[in-house]
Parts: C-alpha cells; sequence; structure tokens
C-alpha cells in the first residue's frame, strides 16, 4: 500500500434542480493512509473494548468492515454529514443493515465527536441508549436492523425521496454482510431501485465469507456476487475491502454514476488484524481482551486523529400537515370500503400543501383503489410490485423523510411482509398499511386471497392502532384519523359494497366504537366490523319485527385501541350481560379476542362469538358468509341459542 492516495471526486446535481442549495463541489484531496489505517484500528479496537465490557456482542463482525468505516466517516470520498448534528435533513445517511456490527457504528460517531467514548463501555447495559441492535432512539439511526436483509428497501424508499420529491443531493450508503444476501428481500430491493434509476444509494457488502455457524453458500467467491448485481442492473465495484486504495476510489467513482445505484463488493476477512482472522466460530463472542494490545501494535500512531467529512448545507426537516377531509355520501348510497379508501386520498391530497402524502402498493392498485390517487397525484405515487416485503421497507424508508406513507394491498398479502412490519414497529415507523379484501366475503377468489389473519397480526405490533371501518364515511374518517395520527396504523377494508350507515359530518375517534341501535330492552349486545356489523344489524332487525327480542348494535370500528368502557357500558345494560362478537376472521386474535381481553376481568359479562372456524373455499359472498354463519340468518340462529 503506498503512503498517499490522492482522488478527485464531485457530487452531481440531479437532472431536477434541488430546491436547497447545491452540495458544495468536492475539492482534490489527499488522504494520509498511515493516519486512516490507524483510524480503522481504532474502529476494532473501541468494538473489543465494548463488547468485552458487555461480555457479548460481535467484534469479528466489526473488525471486517473498520476499513469501510474509516473511508465512509473520515474522507470526503465518503459521507457527507455534519458530526455535530446528525438528524440534518441534507446530511447522507448511513443504514447499518447488518445490524449486529452496531458496536463499530457507535465507535464511528464517538470517534467524531457526537459520542462521549465513555459511554461505549456501557454498550446493551439495560440503562445505556447504545443497544445491542441499531434503533431510532439515536438520531444517525433511521430503522431498526437486525432481522438481516432490510436496510436496502428502507434506503430505497429514503433515496427515492430524495431523488424525486424532496430534491435533495443527498446520497444513502447502506452496508450489508454476505450472508443477508441470501434474503430474497434483498432482491426485491434491488430490482427496484434499479428500476428506479435510484444513483443516489450505494450498497456495500461485506463478504467476509463467515457466516453464523459456517461459511456462506458462496464463501468468497466475488465473481458470483458481481454477476449477480450486474443482472439486477448496478454499477458493480469488486474491490479488497481492506486496501484503502481501492476503497476510496470505488467511493469517488460511485459519486459520478448517473441513472444506476452502485454496489462495492468488498472481499474481506471476519476477524480482520485479530488472532482469530478468518477462523469459524468466533461469531457473537466477545473475544479476548489480549487482542487490543494485539492490534495496537499494529497502529503507527495512537491518537491526534485529524481526518474529517464534508459538511453539507443545513437542511431542516418539512414539517407535517394536518390533513382536514370533506365527506359526501348520499344516505341510501353504497360504497364499498376499499374504493372509499382511493376517495379519501384524493381528499386527503387537496389540504397536502407539501405533498407529504406517499401511497405505495404493490400491483394491485385497481383493486385496493390507490389507483385513484396516481391518477390524481401521480408524483407521490409509487408502484412497488409484486414484492411485498420491499413495499413495506420502501414505505418505511418514505417515513423515515417525514412522509406519511400509505402501503395498500390485499390484506392476506401483508403477511408477506410481516417481519418488515414487525421491524417497523421496534422503529416506531409511521406506516399506515391499508389490508382490501379481508375476510370470506370477498367470494370466489378463495382463501388464499382471503386475510383471515390480519387482524392478529397487526395488534401485535407495539402501539399500532387498528381500525375497522363498515362503510364509505367510516373508512375515509378512518384514513382522515391515521394520515394525522403519529403510529404505525391499519385499517382492515372490505370488498363488498355495502349500504351507508353513518351521515356525513358524523364524528369518529381512534379508541372509540359506535353504538347504531339500542334500547332499555335489550336482551344482548351484538359486536361487528365491515361486513358483519351489516349483518348484525340486519338480524337485530328481523330480531326485533318478527320475533319480539331486541338486541343492541355495537360496531367496533376501532380494534386497537378498543373502547372498553363503550363495549363495557352496552353491555351492562342489556338483561342477560351476554355479548356475541361476529366476525370474518379466524378466531385467534380477532374481534373476539380483542373483546375477550378487554374484558377479561370482568365476571359478570358472558361473551359468544360467530367466526370463521375452518379453512375457507370458493364461493359466492353470500354463500361465504351463509356456510360460516356470518349472515343474518345465522346470527339470528345464535341469538335464539343464547337467550333460550
Amino acid at each position: 500500500m503506498s503512503d498517499r492516495v490522492t482522488r478527485k471526486g464531485k457530487s452531481q446535481p440531479q437532472k431536477e434542480e434541488p430546491k436547497q442549495a447545491k452540495k458544495q463541489k468536492v475539492q482534490k484531496e489527499t488522504y494520509d493512509v498511515v493516519q486512516l489505517q490507524d483510524m480503522a484500528h481504532q474502529l476494532r479496537i473501541h468494538s473489543i473494548e465494548m463488547t468485552i465490557a458487555s461480555n457479548s456482542g460481535h467484534p469479528t463482525s466489526c473488525a471486517s468492515m473498520a476499513e469501510i468505516m474509516a473511508v465512509l466517516f473520515f474522507t470526503k470520498a465518503g459521507m457527507h454529514f455534519n458530526p455535530k448534528d446528525p438528524g440534518n435533513f441534507g446530511n447522507d445517511r448511513f443504514v447499518l443493515s447488518k445490524g449486529h456490527a452496531a458496536p463499530i457504528l457507535y465507535a464511528a460517531w464517538s470517534m467524531v465527536g457526537y459520542i462521549d467514548s465513555k459511554e461505549l463501555l456501557n454498550l446493551r447495559k439495560i440503562d445505556s441508549i447504545l443497544e445491542g441492535h441499531p434503533v431510532p432512539k439515536l438520531p444517525f439511526v433511521d430503522v431498526a436492523t437486525g432481522s438481516l436483509g432490510q436496510g436496502l428497501s428502507v434506503a430505497g424508499g429514503m433515496a427515492y425521496s430524495s431523488k424525486f420529491l424532496d430534491k435533495i443531493n443527498n446520497r444513502y450508503w447502506v452496508l450489508m454482510g454476505d450472508g443477508e444476501i441470501a434474503e430474497g428481500s434483498v432482491w426485491e430491493a434491488a430490482h427496484l431501485a434499479s428500476h428506479y434509476k435510484l444513483d443516489n444509494i450505494t450498497a456495500i457488502v461485506d463478504v467476509n465469507r463467515l457466516g453464523q455457524s459456517e461459511e456462506t453458500s458462496i464463501g468468497h467467491d466475488v465473481n458470483v456476487y458481481k454477476k449477480r448485481w450486474e443482472a439486477f442492473g448496478w454499477k458493480t465495484f469488486v474491490i479488497d475491502g481492506h486496501n484503502l486504495n481501492q476503497l476510496t476510489d470505488a467511493f469517488d467513482q460511485c459519486r459520478n454514476v448517473k441513472n444506476q445505484p452502485q454496489v462495492i463488493i468488498a472481499k474481506t476477512f471476519k476477524g480482520k488484524y485479530l488472532e482469530m482472522e478468518n477462523k469459524e466460530d468466533w461469531h457473537g463472542k466477545p473475544v479476548p481482551q489480549a487482542q487490543v494490545d494485539f492490534v495496537k501494535k499494529q497502529m503507527k500512531q495512537q491518537d491526534g486523529f485529524t481526518l474529517t467529512p464534508v459538511v453539507p448545507t443545513q437542511i431542516e426537516k418539512p414539517q407535517q400537515s394536518h390533513f382536514t377531509l370533506e365527506v359526501n355520501y348520499a344516505v341510501d348510497g353504497k360504497q364499498s370500503t376499499r374504493e372509499a379508501y382511493g376517495k379519501a386520498l384524493v381528499g386527503l391530497s387537496k389540504t397536502d400543501a407539501n405533498q407529504q402524502i406517499v401511497a405505495v402498493d404493490g400491483d394491485t392498485k385497481n383493486s385496493t383503489f390507490s389507483i385513484k390517487y396516481k391518477e390524481a397525484v401521480p408524483t407521490n405515487f409509487v408502484e412497488c410490485f409484486i414484492a411485498e416485503q420491499n413495499m413495506v421497507g420502501w414505505a418505511q424508508g418514505f417515513s423515515c423523510r417525514g412522509k406519511v406513507a400509505f402501503a395498500s394491498t390485499f390484506a392476506a398479502f401483508f403477511a408477506r411482509g410481516f417481519d418488515q412490519i414487525r421491524m417497523g414497529g421496534i422503529s416506531g415507523s409511521q406506516v399506515k398499511y391499508i389490508g382490501s379484501h379481508a375476510g370470506v366475503s370477498i367470494g370466489e377468489d378463495g382463501p388464499s386471497q382471503m386475510g383471515l389473519e390480519d387482524i392478529a397480526m397487526f395488534r401485535t405490533i407495539p402501539n399500532c392502532v387498528v381500525l375497522y371501518p363498515s362503510d364509505g364515511v367510516s373508512a375515509e374518517r378512518a384514513i382522515e384519523l391515521v394520515a394525522n395520527h403519529k403510529s404505525p396504523c391499519y385499517v382492515r377494508m372490505s370488498r363488498p359494497s355495502l349500504p351507508i350507515l353513518y351521515s356525513n359530518n358524523e364524528v369518529f375517534e381512534i379508541g372509540k366504537s359506535k353504538i347504531l341501535k339500542q334500547n332499555d330492552d335489550d336482551k344482548i349486545l351484538l359486536i361487528g366490523g365491515g361486513v358483519t356489523t351489516h349483518e348484525i344489524f340486519k338480524a337485530a332487525k328481523q330480531l326485533s319485527e318478527q320475533d319480539k327480542i331486541h338486541v343492541t348494535v355495537l360496531d367496533l370500528f376501532s380494534v386497537k385501541p378498543i373502547d372498553h368502557d363503550g363495549i363495557l357500558n352496552a353491555a351492562n345494560k342489556t338483561s342477560l350481560k351476554t355479548i356475541l362478537v361476529v366476525e370474518d376472521h379466524y378466531s385467534e386474535g380477532g374481534l373476539f379476542e380483542a373483546v375477550s381481553s378487554c374484558l377479561s376481568l370482568n365476571n359478570e359479562i358472558k361473551i359468544h362469538s360467530i367466526h370463521v372456524d375452518k379453512v375457507a373455499k370458493s364461493g359466492t359472498p353470500a354463500q361465504m358468509l351463509s356456510l360460516y354463519h356470518l349472515d343474518a340468518a345465522g346470527i339470528i340462529v345464535k341469538v335464539k341459542s343464547i337467550i333460550q
């Protein structure tokens, strides 16, 4: 390795001029390779000491990427960011997809002066901000990582937002381990970034050969990685990931690539410069203290580091608008809630002064009716095609950039991206998930298309709001509510066209239900949602008119948080203090379990259920509701069996 490396790099303007000031031109720079190598070693030392202090962690995974991190954080070829202001909206952003290497990320931010070096030794402790894998409690972390294969998707959404929506010339750097390249979500992300020509995103693959338990399937065959990435349309650089000359040259070249994402395939060695270099069975294990001295002996200088990053122009993150909606339905009209979703997005756009609403879809836009938003605001609609994991990741990326992201597909297909949704919950992501075609009421398409587990799935996500509207009015109000709510949200939409139940000025709230029918002599309380709300309403009318049996009808609307007081008060007013929950969902985790959990400490209220009790099949919507006793006739039979 030569003692000095000279590179010339320029940050090129986008095709569309940014609203903010252009980035400064990167001038010719001479890198002090000796100092840069020592900084890489210092990153290794910090990683070793941190994991020794916590008696856990992944120091050998950190050691393989130390030179990469040194070039990223301490040269003009790498990230352009303000070390004193990690949240600067104009900073380059770094996503550590191989989240188990968190110690070296924290070490880098310590070496640029943001984290106190003493805090590094509190890694993984209960009262420390430095967790075992990165989480967005820290301003330089946009999204939680550690469940591998997800970082590139999130960065894709962020990069799209910067290039096409915010018009900012910043860059996104994603460091991935070679093991996670086996994840299909990586290739979903690679495809879409190439499709949209995201030249502001650079992936770095740390090909250190060793996985957790054995060698990866590809090992050190970097040509295999090269061919795969090239097949997905990426500009590919294959380098020695420990060679600072090659790293700085590759990073410089990436900044000059136009209309094509770039990937640096860096051949490295796990545990590089440690005595256990390239040896198996050291994943996730602290190394002996002696390794600190072993690395120090290889350093030319111990301190006095002077290399610093390029600081970009300060840009403030846009403030979110408050969205309002005008709803207009005829009293005797009909509307499917899925179509009301599309109408609501278009309506919200009229008060979206900063165009912050972004809708993504998985090639179902003509079924979810997000196509209405595409037609009205084409710049803010992104087709993610049939790749639900990546669709969720992109939506989270938009959310990271301050956008109000709506992700829509069939309710059943969100199961494909559940791990991404779960990680979004850990991140505190504010994505709004819209699941259409819920339940057996979709009819002939059959069970593969029926969302029957979706409520259970989203109820498990921390702080996730779950709403279940029953008509066009409540559906549009649900979209208005979640657009303004600062948390992940799920809104369950139905396929059938249903009668309008509410007036246009009806007020809906998160955490509140609606009473549709109630009398002083009601015997039991019927609870439904979506399609079943209409069936219990019809059943209630027939029971009253034909059998003189009066029941209360409650439209649940807000499944999480649930209206404990409203449900309890309505149940207590019935003579039998009994509830019948009717749901187009499996019993596990659905409305019945939500209501039962809500009233679990009450010994007086009895709760019954009608639900989908076996694997569904094809049939007309009416046949399907009848088969599972979810129609008015089945509900009447159940009510009579309860009260007799």
